[in-house]
């Protein structure tokens, strides 16, 4: 055997062994349908990607991208600062259309389900738009900014509000279905795991609510208030705090398995992602972290020129990362090598998308890039 394909059966063995932990589902390889492209927010890719990744196409927006892309039936969209969301033509880069929500979209990532937009804005709105027309469908107005993305389960959208409630709006009509408070705003993505719904919040709890009734199922408490959404994979989560924590969290018993911390006191405001025995994020100590599922210690670390707000994204056997030093990275899964990495200019705070072999990333200058 080849020392490549020796490579991949090491990385299939780990993924294989990964699955037997807890179910590990990446996104569709032709769509990544919102922030971590899949409801319990794995940040895992199906699409296979080019090596290395090229340049395709860049679009220039009239502000800064913080949140992330959505991949879905050939449309990029993509939400600026400006308050604009934009529907791109993956193939072309071409915008197809563009809708103003009347505020500001900071963080509020894009999701797509069945040919519908949804996205917050700093006003606290949610807007429906379809997917083909970039025409509103529905708004609803909650009473604090909306930082979080959307996520669904069936017919029903979930999304943060910092007026400290999680809201369960019909994703068809807007109609409030119910709305769970928590004791601070929340920031976070919703993750979905069966049929609960989890949030970390900044009441430093991480909390599972009924997604049919919406009743509380129960609250851990974290020991630091959270900016980063939890992944949710089997029985556990993984979520890192301002405590300067990354927790490994047993679900099933409701209580924190592993703690992770480094001699640095830097917090973790990125996101996870999950795949085989390995959870890897960015921390504010300029750092890419990845940490053994197993035994909550470090595997390999990798630094960088900036802080690391941006979520990782795994396919295959490649972690995709942006940093704030204005490079996306590319990682081997395995040893946290560099094998590759594109400079942006500015700063990537945004997290990357990858659907139909492209990969796309905004930057804190306002640029949409593809790569392929």
């Amino acid at each position: 055997m080849t020392g490549r394909g020796l490579h991949a059966a090491v990385l299939l063995l780990a993924v294989s062994s990964g699955l037997a932990l807890g179910q590990q589902t990446p996104a569709s390889p032709d769509a990544w349908a919102g922030f971590r492209g899949s409801g319990p927010l794995l940040g895992v890719a199906g699409t296979g990607l080019a090596q290395p990744l090229t340049l395709a196409w860049s679009f220039e927006t009239k502000d800064a991208i913080g949140s992330s892309a959505a991949i879905v039936d050939g449309s990029v969209y993509v939400a600026s600062g400006d308050g604009v969301l934009h529907a791109i033509d993956l193939a072309t880069g071409k915008e197809r259309w563009q809708y103003s929500t009347g505020s500001s979209i900071e963080e509020s990532s894009p999701a797509v389900r069945e040919r519908v937009v949804y996205v917050g804005d700093l006003d606290g709105v949610v807007h429906a738009v379809d997917a083909v027309t970039g025409k509103a469908r529905w708004t609803f107005k909650t009473e604090g900014e909306i930082h979080s993305s959307a996520n669904w389960s069936g017919d029903r959208l979930l999304i943060g509000s910092y007026d400290e409630h999680l809201y369960c709006l019909a994703a068809t009509t807007g109609a409030l279905i119910w709305k769970a408070r928590t004791q601070g705003p929340v920031h976070c993505t919703p993750a979905i795991g069966g049929d609960t719904v989890y949030v970390s919040g900044c009441d430093e709890h991480l909390r599972g609510i009924d997604i049919a009734t919406g009743r509380q199922r129960f609250s851990l408490p974290l020991g630091g208030y959270t900016g980063a959404s939890a992944a949710v994979t089997g029985s556990d989560a993984y979520v890192g705090t301002f405590g300067n924590e990354v927790l490994g969290i047993d679900l099933a018993r409701r209580v924190v398995r592993w703690t992770y911390r480094t001699t640095r006191t830097f917090p973790f405001y990125s996101s996870a992602a999950v795949a085989g025995d390995r959870v890897v994020l960015g921390g504010r100590d300029k750092i890419v972290h990845c940490i053994s599922r197993s035994t909550g210690r470090a595997l390999w670390t990798f630094p960088t020129r900036a802080r690391v707000d941006s979520s990782p994204l795994i396919a295959g056997g490649r972690v995709f990362v942006g940093s704030s030093d204005g490079n996306l990275y590319e990682l081997d899964l395995a040893s946290g090598r560099k094998v590759w990495e594109f400079t942006a200019g500015a700063p990537l705070t945004a997290s990357p998308a990858a659907a139909g072999g492209a990969l796309v990333i905004g930057s804190q200058g306002g640029t949409l890039y593809c790569l392929r």
